[in-house]
């Protein structure tokens, strides 16, 4: 990280609000967790995970992926890892990996709660101890194993590489956020000002998904479903060449190397 980066205001607040999320993480595993899902639907139940993942994906058009940067817990727990390795992991098709382990266990939800007989009953809370996700003994098998599953991988590949092929909680945002672009839902984006930019690459050191931005920056913004919308990239930037901004979707013009379109090849 740069020191320029470590001293806005913006990345404090997000650091300090993932390290919030990740103290937190006890508590409110359970709403994350793609298992429990199953078993509430077995039993005819609406449970907590499956109000955040409906959440996630309902709010994704207008708020992308901010989730990821700013509130996850498995993102604040792979950033602490970033401070021991900080390797970027290989990137391609693998990152298509988490779509079908997202794709099988998504079918499985699906038919699991359309077998239900009758209505389902809303239980935000079922299986935690008032509200607490980790209270029994057993909880802490499963919270430390959780914490393997995304500590692991990022060891061994690179940041945030539990986020690139194995997270079930970013297709419900990349597909909200696809969707919302497609129906012109004015949502938030970093855009970029090509002529500005002066070649440096420090908004390539700064990212934490890897990204290639600075090849990102001359297509007129960072579109790439890999993007967490963390905004390092922009406070890092020595020429103010990126800024978020509220802006609609695209329906027309070519797709950049990052599989959505270019907004200034778009049609009036």
């Amino acid at each position: 990280m740069t020191r320029s980066l470590e001293l806005r205001p913006r990345q404090r607040i997000r650091r300090t609000l993932l390290l919030v999320s990740l103290l937190a993480f006890p508590v409110t595993l359970y709403y994350f967790s793609p298992a429990l899902i199953i078993m509430a639907g077995i039993q005819g139940v609406i449970n907590g995970s499956f109000v955040v993942f409906a959440a996630m994906f309902v709010l994704s058009p207008l708020l992308g992926r901010l989730f990821c940067g700013y509130l996850c817990p498995a993102g604040g727990l792979q950033d602490c890892v970033a401070t021991i390795t900080t390797a970027r992991p290989r990137q391609g098709r693998r990152n298509y990996i988490k779509y079908g382990i997202w794709g099988v266990w998504i079918t499985a939800v699906v038919l699991v709660y359309a077998l239900i007989d009758g209505h389902p009953r809303l239980d935000v809370l079922y299986e935690t101890e008032h509200g607490v996700s980790v209270m029994a003994p057993q909880s802490y098998i499963v919270y430390y194993g959780i914490v393997l599953l995304i500590v692991v991988p990022s060891l061994i590949g690179g940041r945030r590489t539990f986020c690139h092929y194995l997270c079930w909680m970013a297709p419900f945002m990349v597909l909200g956020t696809k969707l919302g672009r497609r129906l012109r839902v004015p949502g938030v984006r970093i855009l970029a000002t090509p002529d500005r930019c002066r070649a440096c690459a420090t908004c390539n050191s700064a990212c934490p998904m890897g990204i290639d931005v600075r090849a990102a920056v001359q297509t007129g913004g960072i579109f790439d479903a890999e993007c967490i919308q963390c905004g390092s990239c922009v406070d890092v930037c020595p020429a103010q060449v990126l800024s978020y901004r509220m802006k609609g979707g695209t329906a027309g013009g070519q797709r950049t190397q990052t599989g959505l379109r270019d907004p200034r090849l778009v049609k009036p």
